[in-house]
């Protein structure tokens, strides 16, 4: 596997972002999105065990719901 990617959301009562992998059970958090990024790498590192090769590339996909009032 060349890449993995995760979405992305600002958590908008607590601030923050949350990250989730797309098709693997890997669950992050952090307060800034610098943080984040360090806390998706370490995710990953975690989770590839020396069986398994972790991807190169990790792709992070922002999500934002925005909201429209008529």
């Amino acid at each position: 596997m060349s890449e993995i990617i995760f979405e992305v959301r600002e958590d908008e009562v607590d601030g923050g972002y949350t990250a989730t992998a797309l098709g693997y059970g890997i669950h992050t958090q952090g307060d800034t999105v610098e943080e984040l990024r360090a806390m998706v790498k370490d995710a990953v590192k975690c989770y590839f065990d020396e069986n398994e090769q972790a991807p190169k590339i990790i792709r992070l996909h922002f999500v934002r719901d925005e909201v429209l009032v008529q």
